[in-house]
């Protein structure tokens, strides 16, 4: 998944710079854009097609955004009432045009009790005809607040996930932002976060520029790969002041760690066998999640109480050795043995998922065998005091 930086989700192309295309593309360019995403469907109906249905207004403006080196992404807002015809409307539109990604919007309708099964049949509709197309999905920025909602299906089949964290009715988009990723990160299973930030007004409520400052600034210190805007046309027309504060905002680059002389998983068993716990913790991200089957520990300070008390109270003194690994772009699939005198692991396998070369994700599964009894028993009857 390559998408990083500033988008801004466009709902109507006919709304955004009168229709023309090539001002839509050129705007995107100025303000540093990196993706633009385009409502390509709306449940079971083509969207941004003119009402006889002749004319397709979103292939000019995916050409005009990839002749500015601009991602181009469609997103469909689904109901889940008829799953095959929306998954099939969405299958038609993306042959039709030539997407870098595409993007799952469900929203209430999908708090309804059978959704579950509709969103299973939606999904796999849609990767039977397109098994590696990057998914993103895009929901509630506050996933507690809508447990109904079958998130684990949707998370299960996408690469990104895109939370809507509106602020609306107060000006503190870092710590909804904060709350947000919390939620989201206790979810299984884990993906890269993309969040969308409020660029419209709603009643009498409406973002300050130091509130888009704010939620930016937010992005970037939580080491985020990028967000998004909604929408477009309500922020040009009416807030473009925020515009302004979106175009003008440039990251600083990250510093580029120096290649590894070693993958990540060996550096892992290295740290382990040194009982370094500081070296452990480097090569974690600052939000990690760490799955056992017992506990789910999430960031440096839980991470380091679990790994005090693995090396330390579990297995002590332990040799730690790395059985197998395979690489899949970002993930680790590997298994390891261990050994110590408080016990063994014969086996253990874990999966990991690493962002910015750094682990995000891990999932470990292992049983320890302790000594038994008799052992001891006997051992003490041939050393009698």
């Amino acid at each position: 998944m390559n998408l990083r930086g500033k988008g801004f989700y466009l709902w109507n192309i006919p709304n955004c710079e009168k229709g023309n295309v090539q001002a839509i593309a050129e705007e995107a360019q100025k303000a540093g854009l990196t993706h633009v995403l385009i409502k390509i469907a709306d449940r079971f109906y083509p969207h941004n097609m003119s009402k006889d249905g002749k004319e397709d207004y979103v292939p000019p403006l995916v050409e005009a955004l990839h002749a500015r080196g601009i991602q181009a992404w469609g997103w469909q807002y689904i109901y889940g009432f008829e799953p095959i015809p929306e998954a099939q409307i969405a299958i038609r539109r993306l042959s039709q045009l030539h997407l870098d990604g595409f993007v799952i919007d469900a929203e209430e309708q999908y708090k309804l009790p059978g959704r579950k099964i509709a969103a299973q049949k939606y999904l796999g509709e849609l990767r039977s005809h397109f098994p590696d197309l990057t998914l993103g999905f895009s929901s509630y920025r506050f996933p507690k607040l809508h447990a109904s909602l079958p998130w684990e299906v949707f998370l299960s089949q996408v690469q990104v996930i895109m939370p809507q964290v509106y602020w609306e009715q107060a000006h503190n988009p870092a710590a909804q932002l904060h709350r947000c990723l919390m939620e989201y990160r206790n979810l299984q299973p884990a993906a890269p976060i993309i969040p969308t930030g409020a660029a419209y007004k709603w009643g009498g409520w409406r973002p300050t520029p130091q509130d888009i400052q704010e939620f930016l600034q937010a992005v970037e210190e939580n080491e985020l790969p990028g967000c998004n805007f909604w929408g477009w046309e309500f922020c040009r027309r009416d807030l473009p002041e925020l515009w302004e504060v979106i175009a003008h905002h440039h990251r600083a680059p990250a510093p580029q760690p120096a290649p590894p002389s070693k993958d990540i998983i060996e550096a892992l068993f290295e740290a382990l066998n040194q009982q370094d716990i500081h070296r452990l913790l480097l090569l974690y991200h600052p939000a990690a999640v760490h799955v056992k089957a017992l506990r789910t520990d999430q960031g440096h300070p839980a991470i380091e109480r679990w790994y005090r008390y693995f090396l330390n109270d579990l297995l002590p003194q332990a040799r730690y050795t790395l059985t197998s690994l395979h690489s899949q772009g970002n993930l680790r699939f590997f298994k390891w043995k261990a050994s110590s005198p408080r016990g063994e692991v014969q086996e253990g396998t874990d999966t990991v998922h690493l962002f910015n070369d750094r682990i995000l994700y891990h999932a470990s599964n292992f049983q320890i065998t302790h000594p038994t009894v008799s052992v001891a028993v006997e051992s003490q009857a041939l050393h009698p005091s």
